[in-house]
């Protein structure tokens, strides 16, 4: 069943008296359980296509129907609604409040989305998820106490604090070493697995766009397709290390 459809989605900013177009008609389809990378140049338009998909940004024109709703022309605080109820969000930078333990920098979105349950109820929902990604002892952490790679399983951790079915990740390794990355993926792949949530990896990293079942290319507002695409993929893909070159002295 499909999660997400959009139809010919646009959109356009406006500088004064010039019109901007960033999106050109995109259409996509993400089943539910899917793990997606939405991969993409900078200035290519992924950045504002994941505003539009995680509600928090409105397109121009076209449809956009999450879960059998159609949502584009919802109002700001409609939105609002959809954002706190079935979505997760994880940042490359990510977004931690600094003078705030791990704990409560993950039990802070129940405050808003989750007003029944009591203080004791929300650090427990808290505690469960850092725990699931493996950070039972670093609870009363500050950010400041935490490697890169803690922090982003902080920042996983809120994300799925309300059981969000979709998850967004935004460069989620981008201020991440080559093996915290790995991990940190890894994780994503678990959580895709093991509890079925969906996930959209927004990158402009093949070798990140690599761990995701599917990846969709978007390339000057459209999504594209087949030998375009590999050839998007292939140029961004770092370039193998020359051969060393041949001493006269080996020639013979």
């Amino acid at each position: 069943m499909e999660l997400i459809e959009l139809h010919n989605i646009c959109k356009t900013y406006h500088l004064g008296d010039i019109a901007v177009p960033v999106l050109k008609g995109v259409s996509l389809k993400i089943a539910r359980g899917e793990m997606v990378a939405l991969m993409g140049a900078s200035g290519s338009g992924k950045s504002t296509l994941m505003n539009i998909l995680g509600c928090l940004d409105r397109p121009t024109s076209g449809e956009y129907w999450l879960d059998g709703r159609e949502v584009s022309a919802l109002s700001a605080d409609d939105r609002a609604q959809v954002r706190n109820h079935s979505f997760g969000f994880v940042f490359q930078n990510f977004n931690l409040l600094p003078r705030t333990s791990a704990l409560e920098n993950v039990a802070m979105p129940l405050s808003y989305t989750a007003g029944h349950l009591s203080d004791r109820q929300a650090r427990k929902q808290a505690r469960k998820v850092l725990e699931q990604v493996g950070l039972a002892d670093r609870l009363d952490h500050e950010p400041s106490q935490l490697s890169g790679g803690q922090q982003q399983r902080v920042a996983i951790a809120r994300a799925l604090v309300n059981n969000p079915p979709l998850i967004f990740a935004d460069e989620p390794t981008g201020n991440l070493d080559s093996r915290t990355s790995a991990e940190v993926l890894e994780m994503f792949q678990q959580l895709n697995g093991r509890d079925g949530i969906t996930i959209i990896i927004v990158t402009h990293d093949s070798l990140v766009a690599r761990h995701a079942q599917r990846v969709i290319h978007i390339h000057d507002g459209l999504i594209v397709e087949g030998a375009y695409a590999a050839g998007i993929e292939a140029a961004g893909r770092p370039a193998a290390p020359a051969s060393p070159a041949m001493d006269s002295g080996d020639a013979a």
